[in-house]
């Protein structure tokens, strides 16, 4: 997969070794350093009160990251940023469509289409630690494994889309995957100097190694400063 550039994501450009964590997090940091002003991240567009959106996502444990999750959202607290509470750190791989406009048996169906060819289970590595303008997030590697099983449900939704269609939406191009796990939320506009001064040190924390062994379907909401989802259903990796 020839990965490109891309205005809206964070890093732009993707790195030149996707596969070598040292690279992901030093490219993911320089991005950092280019950004002036952290954002309310709850003003993104796309989500309005009662909405529903049905996504894929990898989930894994807190803690999976040992102690880290509540000594990084310790740390940061006072920079008012909304920690994802417990079990729902996930690494989002795409929006399948809005509930309103997309039917339980279009899901279904994907569900069903997606199981043949499904990529083999892999690990991944966490590395502590970064931010979008409105996230605290860590970096991840590699990024090969992910764009194959990103690229395999792609491939299945614009398939499922050009069929069916019952509001199952195109997902982003797998070129322009970012893949990160995010730790906290913003809620308001703050300098990202301020942040980088405190992140900082917390880049010398170990990173963690994340089992990846299934994609989970989920029903996902927002509840006050907080992603929530119900699982629809977990389809496992070769």
């Amino acid at each position: 997969m020839q990965l490109e550039p891309h205005p809206a994501a964070v890093p732009t450009d993707p790195p030149a070794a996707p596969d070598d964590p040292a690279t992901v997090a030093a490219q993911d940091w320089a991005a950092f350093e280019q950004i002036s002003e952290i954002t309310n991240h709850w003003l993104r567009p796309g989500w309005k009160p009662g909405t529903r959106a049905y996504y894929w996502l990898l989930t894994t444990p807190t803690n999976a990251f040992g102690d880290q999750i509540p000594q990084l959202q310790a740390v940061i607290s006072h920079l008012l940023y909304a920690p994802i509470p417990d079990g729902g750190i996930h690494l989002t791989l795409g929006r399948i469509g809005d509930t309103e406009a997309t039917s339980l048996r279009a899901v279904h169906e994907l569900l069903g289409a997606i199981r043949a060819g499904m990529p083999a289970a892999f690990d991944l590595t966490a590395i502590p630690i970064t931010t979008s303008r409105g996230a605290v997030r860590y970096s991840i590697a590699p990024w090969t494994p992910l764009l194959a099983l990103h690229a395999h449900l792609a491939l299945h939704a614009h398939l499922a889309q050009a069929t069916a269609g019952a509001g199952l939406g195109p997902m982003k191009s797998t070129s322009h995957l970012r893949p990160h796990a995010g730790v906290a939320y913003s809620f308001r506009r703050w300098p990202a100097a301020d942040v980088r001064t405190v992140l900082a040190p917390l880049r010398k924390l170990p990173p963690s190694t994340l089992h990846v062994t299934k994609v989970d379907l989920v029903m996902m909401r927002r509840e006050a400063d907080a992603y929530r989802w119900d699982t629809v259903e977990e389809a496992p990796l070769a």
